[in-house]
């Protein structure tokens, strides 16, 4: 079977990386934007509070069912036809005034990003190797930062246009959408997916062929770590989103600082999350990724104890902003993702991912709805609560992953070198007879 050669994996980690730049990008210019319409094209509250749910729904049935289309039908396919949703979804949200048109709109879009994250993963992890899988990986945590900052940015400098503004936020995604759709063109389907396929097609017995379907992640060897990594990123994740929804509420009502006081501490401490991040990228695939995992997890429920220690005074409430992000560069999301790659095999991989995070984005959207009743109890009560369930991911992590990496990429190219060995053992017995 002739495969096409695969272009050098950093250009592929940066080109399907960039599905977190959308996503970060399309939340935050969603958010952004219907507050704009609001008082423009007269969008009621009511309806902004459908469409944010849509949206947070729509991620997580994309990634759900993204996922498992990528292993089904291959990755090259989910993630240009998920960029043309995507250009569709943002020209309804840009141009369109009625209610069904941005439902529409919000509807692609939810879809779109949350079926290209597992897919592109995918994509990235088998281009590369085990000398740069990690690395490559975690660029794509850096890009949804940048996708962050880029859309802030923008929001700052034309969040008083009116409904230019929103607009130009909208198509801001569009944008990027497009480019990416034209340089995903010259990628080409994972070679390994082409050739698991291949396999499955002939009906060999090999461990990718015939790991296939939901079941096989739900028994033998791919359980544990599948429950882990669902368990693992639900409970970080519950933390880091109410955080972001829900941390300038907590700020202005509960530590007593100002918006643009909490606003500008976000600023601050966002150097050394991306500092942590550039160093998860070289510890990754080393053997030094557990126990900078271990300093991260430190951090991170570190980070969340110290409000509820220091009774929510201003500078425990800084130290809880700065140790949460340097923890997660270490021990959240990153080291998720490298993870979901390793420990699954080739036509099970984006299927995997795809549930882990659909299970953690739809845990979020159930949270955020009770958030507000749980604060009214105290914030004490939602600080302690969130502590131990990022406490409780994280050890049930290290239960997983501590001990030595078995890594289905390793297994996937013994299977492969020992079924080119038999076939020249037999094309020289067939050729001396």
């Amino acid at each position: 079977m002739s495969l096409k050669k695969t272009p050098n994996p950093w250009y592929i980690g940066v080109v399907s990386g960039m599905a977190s730049y959308i996503d970060s990008a399309a939340i935050i210019s969603n958010g952004t934007a219907l507050v704009i319409y609001q008082k423009t094209i007269g969008t009621t509250a009511a309806e902004i509070g459908i469409l944010s749910g849509l949206l947070t729904l729509c991620i997580a049935i994309g990634a759900f069912t993204g996922g498992r289309l990528g292993d089904r039908i291959g990755r090259r396919k989910v993630f240009i036809i998920t960029m043309a949703m995507i250009i569709v979804g943002t020209l309804l949200l840009a141009f369109g005034q009625t209610f069904p048109l941005l439902l529409t709109g919000t509807l692609l879009i939810g879809l779109a990003t949350g079926a290209d994250l597992p897919v592109s993963l995918a994509t990235i992890s088998e281009a590369a190797s085990d000398k740069n899988r990690g690395k490559i990986i975690g660029l794509s945590n850096l890009l949804w930062t940048a996708g962050i900052a880029a859309t802030v940015g923008i929001g700052a400098i034309v969040g008083e246009w009116g409904r230019v503004g929103a607009q130009i936020m909208y198509l801001h995604v569009g944008v990027v959408a497009l480019v990416l759709l034209v340089l995903r063109w010259s990628i080409p389907e994972s070679p390994l997916w082409l050739a698991a396929r291949d396999e499955l097609r002939r009906g060999l017995t090999t461990v990718r062929a015939q790991n296939t379907s939901y079941r096989d992640l739900l028994r033998g060897k791919y359980l544990w770590p599948f429950v882990a990594l669902t368990i693992f990123y639900a409970f970080t994740n519950l933390a880091a989103n109410t955080g972001g929804q829900f941390g300038s509420y907590v700020a202005v009502n509960v530590v007593g600082i100002s918006v643009s006081t909490h606003s500008l501490w976000n600023l601050l401490v966002m150097p050394a999350g991306i500092a942590f991040n550039l160093l998860f990228m070289r510890i990754v695939d080393t053997p030094k990724r557990m126990p900078f995992f271990i300093l991260g997890a430190v951090l991170l429920v570190g980070g969340y104890t110290l409000p509820m220690a220091f009774n929510f005074a201003p500078a425990a409430w800084f130290c809880c902003m700065l140790f949460t992000n340097m923890g997660n560069g270490l021990a959240f999301e990153g080291i998720m993702k490298v993870w979901s790659q390793e420990s699954f095999p080739t036509m099970l991989r984006s299927t995997a991912q795809g549930i882990i995070v659909a299970v953690a984005r739809l845990s979020c959207g159930l949270l955020a709805f009770v958030t507000p009743v749980i604060l009214d109890a105290g914030p004490m009560a939602l600080y302690a609560m969130l502590a131990s369930t990022v406490g409780i991911g994280l050890f049930i992590a290290w239960l997983c992953f501590h001990g030595k990496q078995r890594n289905e990429f390793h297994a996937e190219a013994e299977m492969v070198a020992a079924n080119n060995d038999g076939s020249q053992v037999n094309s020289r017995f067939v050729g001396e007879n």
